[in-house]
């Protein structure tokens, strides 16, 4: 589970990079993407919900979970979709073709 853990925190650490690229480097602040932010982290705040706990990781700071969630859920249910897939794929072992 450490392994989840650790590789939904790359992620999210990668999309906050990538959001603060946007706004800070490029000087590009998109309507969109801030509302997409602030829904994600609404949503995932009001109903409770923790990426980073589902996966066996605890915070000791209330609500820390749930904020890196919108943030996750805020690039998109594609990316979302294709990370679950990625983890859920890896849990049941590697594949072989015949």
């Amino acid at each position: 589970m450490e392994y989840f853990g650790l590789f939904f925190l790359a992620v999210i650490v990668e999309g906050v990079i990538t959001y603060i690229n946007q706004f800070f480097v490029k000087g590009v602040l998109k309507w969109e993407m801030v509302f997409s932010i602030l829904l994600g982290v609404f949503v995932t705040v009001a109903y409770g919900v923790d990426m980073l706990a589902m996966v066996g990781m605890k915070t000791s700071v209330p609500l820390v979970g749930s904020i890196l969630t919108g943030i996750l859920v805020s690039r998109g249910s594609n990316y979302v979709f294709d990370l679950v897939k990625t983890l859920t794929s890896g849990r049941g072992g590697m594949k072989t073709s015949k």
